[in-house]
């Protein structure tokens, strides 16, 4: 293997260890800070190697393939945060057979029957949340909604199901353009969350957990009162969407796609390389921020310093475009020559690839790390 990225093939996934291992000690200890346990969301890295340099002893998971992987490395407290389907109860059960506390969420009375029926057919008890809505962004009940209620007791009642508590993810966060409207959210989240789980409690169901989360509130929060553990997964990577936000940095983002120029277009004054939209995928949140990135911003191969002036302005399937501002020269970037993209998400990006290049701020070669992919 190559000890310089200069030697790798390209399109490939680059992450650098130190800005990684800083944004991971940051979450840890804003958690400490706010009181609550982290249980971090593994869906942005997927890496066996990354969680074990969060060190927490509870995870999150998008998928079952996520549940599966990380079961298998030997962590046993799992919740799976994307409403259950009753298809996929026979997967979480056999992962639960295997000492695996898989928790699963859901929002609707109908869904925990068909949980609780399928737990009893299996004679394995399951931990289930509540979804809650706080701003209207995806799934979950409203705070004050009757089902909330009804499905608590319901899943108190049963004898193969226990209630874990009530879960939220402000998502609409993603929405705020200043710091007051991040700490506003977060406190909204909060506040919110911790009332849902009041309305249980006022009703004697024991819902004791109360879980809330998003990298932009988790980092914007001034206190989390009544919280029991708080979610996040995108800091340990960061991106250009959340440093449009001002959560982070430019340089605090450890995540980048080495790329090759592969052609000149004079005509256009457009250089031309082969990580497109598969590679850096084709995610343009940055485009309603008041920086608008492109499909990425582009970076010196060896340091990842961001060069200026220039972003991936275009992308197909396998090629990317890079239009010359006034002042560069094609001489700059000969065909061959390679650069690194650091993307608008990180959980997209990373999900067209299979390992990380694992290097260091010289671009020195440190490891390969594999990580999961599909569902």
């Amino acid at each position: 293997m190559s000890t310089r990225v200069a030697g790798l093939p390209t399109p490939c996934l680059l992450v650098e260890r130190n800005k990684l291992q800083a944004n991971i000690d940051r979450m840890n200890d804003r958690a400490n800070e706010l009181g609550v346990a982290l249980r971090p969301h593994v869906k942005t890295h997927k890496s066996v190697e990354i969680a074990a340099m969060i060190g927490a002893d509870t995870i999150t998971v998008s998928t079952l393939q996520e549940a599966e992987y990380f079961a298998a490395a030997g962590y046993t407290d799992i919740l799976y945060a994307v409403s259950i389907v009753p298809a996929k109860m026979d997967q979480v059960l056999a992962l639960n057979a295997r000492d695996v506390n898989l928790q699963v969420l859901l929002d609707m009375p109908q869904t925990a029957r068909e949980v609780a029926q399928a737990a009893a057919e299996k004679g394995e008890v399951i931990e289930v949340w509540i979804e809650v809505d706080v701003d209207g962004h995806r799934a979950g009940l409203e705070p004050d909604d009757s089902q909330l209620v009804e499905i608590g007791r319901f899943l108190q009642q049963a004898p193969f199901t226990r209630l874990a508590g009530v879960l939220t993810h402000a998502g609409e966060s993603y929405e705020c353009r200043t710091p007051q409207e991040l700490e506003q959210h977060a406190e909204q989240e909060r506040r919110l969350c911790v009332h849902a789980a009041h309305n249980l409690r006022r009703q004697d169901i024991h819902s004791t957990r109360v879980s809330v989360g998003s990298t932009p509130t988790a980092l914007s929060a001034r206190a989390l009162e009544g919280v029991s553990e708080l979610r996040a997964g995108v800091y340990v990577f960061f991106d250009l969407f959340q440093a449009g936000l001002g959560v982070c940095t430019v340089e605090d983002i450890a995540l980048s796609v080495l790329t090759t120029v592969i052609s000149h277009k004079q005509s256009h004054r457009r250089l031309i390389i082969d990580a497109g939209g598969l590679a850096l995928s084709k995610d343009r949140g940055t485009a309603n921020q008041y920086r608008d990135c492109g499909y990425g911003l582009v970076a010196r191969p060896g340091t990842g310093e961001v060069i200026p002036g220039l972003q991936v302005s275009a992308a197909n399937q396998e090629h990317g475009m890079i239009d010359l501002p006034e002042g560069f020269t094609f001489e700059q970037f000969p065909v061959g020559s390679r650069l690194r993209i650091l993307p608008n998400h990180a959980c997209m990006t990373a999900a067209a690839h299979d390992h990380y290049h694992v290097i260091n701020s010289q671009g020195q070669i440190l490891a390969r790390w594999e990580r999961c992919n599909h569902w």
